[in-house]
């Protein structure tokens, strides 16, 4: 792991490109929660690596709380991505029912605002659950999502990039 580490960093550099690595605190977490040799080494080289790449390197996770906070001094911002607002969930629910020609109740907007932590994940999770089971409305999409979110441990768990 290491070695691929290592790789993806110089491959990024030679190639003048953006690095880009999604769930990274599978790579970053807290060494002191360290049970094997490996998870320290595997933390350290990717802090080494950090530490020396000079081009754009974008981390995501939605797990801040378990990161090494040595690899938080490695990041020049940090940045956090909430779930919808209620316009914004309502402006998407009305374009997936514009496409899929339904009309959106007028119930739909107060319905959004108590669902917590919604985000397009949700939406696309949903509409996934359409091809195999479809859907007869805009209230079976939104118990969909109701359902979806109440899943979710915390309910409104940051997204996000750091």
């Amino acid at each position: 792991t290491e070695a691929q580490i290592a790789n993806a960093f110089r491959e990024a550099r030679e190639e003048n490109a953006i690095l880009v690595i999604d769930e990274a605190d599978s790579f970053l977490r807290d060494r002191k929660g360290a049970t094997r040799q490996w998870e320290v080494t595997q933390v350290n080289e990717m802090l080494t690596q950090m530490e020396r790449h000079q081009g754009f390197f974008i981390a995501t996770t939605n797990l801040m709380e378990g990161l090494d906070a040595a690899a938080l001094r490695r990041f020049d911002l940090k940045l956090r991505f909430d779930g919808l607002r209620t316009n914004q969930s309502l402006a998407v629910l009305q374009q997936h029912c514009a496409q899929l020609g339904w009309v959106v109740p007028a119930h739909a907007e107060a319905t959004l605002a108590r669902i917590p932590g919604l985000t397009l994940g949700d939406f696309a999770v949903a509409l996934r659950q359409h091809r195999f089971a479809a859907l007869a409305d805009a209230d079976a999409l939104l118990a969909v999502l109701q359902a979806e979110c109440a899943l979710k441990t915390g309910q409104s768990r940051p997204i996000g990039f750091v």
